[in-house]
């Protein structure tokens, strides 16, 4: 392979990213919670976390990290830590029926939500392998830092594209209205999806 074939990468970017998982869940809940701007700026988080590893595979670290098995079972079990942390403030909040209201906007939630997304990316190891994995196939081994910035652009727009859509697809009037109607049943969901993510993020292997 000579040349870089972003045809592959845009399919393989948009079944990983756009599929479920721990960012995106978050993000659907959190617009729905607390309103399109606090979506948003989880998934400004998510993105930067992107990102990152995006920049570290294009440019060697992630070989770097696949060959020290220790960092990456260290990734293994902060990033089960905080799903677990997450399943339980879900939990909480599906317990607390009684509030009803969607909270303000402030400054300081969004930096909170900006803070949580970027760690629910970081926190976790698969992000690297899949782009390390992406990177390996649709980029030639060749390939110059200006052509590698490309993909990175190009990736970053494809993930902005779907983490944006997400936070404002779920921030509309009608999700708002439907989460504080069933705000236990969404919680509950959330708080089972994330313990369950964090169970298998323990359970199985990642690098071998």
């Amino acid at each position: 392979m000579n040349e870089i074939n972003f045809v592959l990468i845009l399919l393989a970017a948009l079944a990983a990213i756009s599929s479920p998982g721990p960012a995106t869940l978050a993000i659907a809940g959190t617009s729905m919670s607390q309103g399109r701007a606090q979506g948003l700026a989880l998934a400004l988080g998510v993105l930067t976390g992107s990102v990152i590893w995006s920049t570290s595979a294009a440019f060697g670290l992630a070989a770097i990290l696949t060959t020290n098995v220790w960092l990456f079972e260290f990734m293994r079990y902060v990033g089960a830590a905080y799903l677990f942390y997450m399943a339980y403030k879900s939990m909480r909040s599906a317990i607390a029926a009684r509030d009803i209201q969607l909270p303000q906007t402030s400054l300081k939630n969004s930096r909170e939500n900006y803070i949580k997304g970027l760690l629910i990316h970081l926190t976790n190891p698969k992000a690297i392998l899949f782009f390390a994995a992406l990177y390996s196939v649709g980029v030639p081994s060749q390939a110059r830092a200006l052509e590698l910035l490309s993909v990175i652009l190009f990736v970053g727009v494809v993930s902005a594209s779907i983490f944006i859509g997400y936070a404002i697809l779920f921030s509309s009037s009608a999700a708002a209205n439907y989460y504080l109607k069933l705000k236990p049943l969404f919680e509950s969901v959330f708080a089972l999806f994330f313990g369950a993510a964090s169970i298998k993020l323990l359970t199985e292997e990642i690098v071998q």
